[in-house]
């Protein structure tokens, strides 16, 4: 990487202020989070939402070297549950270790233990499982 990041700064046609960081190749990687409640705090309405669970997950250890592909996705379970998934694309080297290490993990998110599990792509615009909303 140090070889490439050289050439480009000494190369004469290649304005180095436009060019990004050099890095390997990257794979997309799917995850959900399954056993966090869609109403987190008690005897209120007030939904769980993405920022409340990145400040969940840069609290926690195992996600320390994980960088997130796109926003969180928070839905709930089911209209009676009270339980969300939380959909996670990362960036992930290319043999998926970071991954691989996520799956079947489990976390402490207040009283309530949270699993990784491993999910399909999710293309488009996510909806509910239950009602298509």
């Amino acid at each position: 990487m140090s070889i490439i990041n050289q050439y480009i700064k000494n190369s004469n046609n290649i304005n180095s202020l436009q060019v990004e960081v050099s890095h390997l190749p990257k794979l997309k990687s799917y995850l959900k989070i399954i056993g966090i409640p869609f109403y987190p705090h008690l005897n209120s309405q007030e939904k769980l939402t993405s920022t409340d669970i990145e400040t969940i997950l840069k609290q926690n250890h195992i996600f320390d070297n994980i960088s997130l592909a796109s926003k969180l996705r928070v839905i709930k379970v089911s209209p009676k549950s009270d339980i969300a998934i939380i959909w996670i694309d990362i960036w992930d080297v290319q043999s998926g270790l970071n991954t691989k290490m996520l799956i079947n993990r489990c976390f402490n998110v207040g009283n309530y233990i949270a699993t990784i599990q491993r999910a399909n792509m999710n293309p488009g615009i996510p909806q509910c499982k239950n009602c298509w909303k």
